[in-house]
């Protein structure tokens, strides 16, 4: 008696999760940017100055859908290493770090609270690595698959910084019109 999979029934296995983690973290993702209004066409966005490194706003569409279709295709990975140590627990904590990042786009986006985003996404920071770390004792490409996840969200770390530093006095406003701002 064959106890173990063959070749053919573990790709059939990835597949099947792959067709399920990609579209509901990709999908995840869109929602939390459109029900939070994120995007450069809100009048609080528009007034922000925001740090020379600063990428057109179309960048963040498409690096964000290249990234969630790589989480998705790491954790269907994770999801299909079934008798792996560590495997529930990888999931838990990217179950985690996800919740960190959906929660990025309302906080900064929605309630205009850079502060706030700040530390969410400090947090995720970490979220990230421990997810990584525990991705790669479960499957190393899993692990691999979220390091331009790790890069970018590094990189969205300074700019939540840079962009707070800059504009302390529209920390929490709620605007409607857009801001007029006296420059001295």
């Amino acid at each position: 008696m064959n106890f173990l999979a063959s070749t053919g029934q573990l790709r059939a296995g990835f597949i099947r999760s792959a067709l399920v983690c990609v579209p509901v973290v990709l999908l995840l993702g869109i929602l939390s940017g459109t029900l939070s209004g994120s995007g450069s066409d809100g009048a609080w966005f528009a007034a922000l100055r925001k740090p020379a490194a600063y990428p057109p706003s179309a960048a963040f569409g498409i690096v964000w859908s290249v990234l969630y279709v790589l989480m998705g295709l790491a954790l269907a990975i994770v999801v299909c290493a079934n008798g792996a140590r560590r495997r529930r627990v990888a999931m838990i904590v990217f179950a985690v770090q996800l919740a960190l990042n959906l929660a990025w786009s309302p906080l900064f986006f929605g309630i205009h609270r850079m502060s706030w985003a700040l530390i969410d996404i400090l947090l995720l920071d970490a979220a990230v690595v421990v997810t990584i770390l525990l991705f790669a004792r479960v499957r190393p490409l899993a692990a691999w698959l979220l390091a331009p996840y790790l890069l970018w969200v590094l990189f969205a770390t300074y700019l939540n910084w840079a962009i707070l530093q800059d504009n302390r006095d529209l920390d929490g406003v709620q605007v409607s019109a857009p801001v007029q701002r006296i420059e001295f």
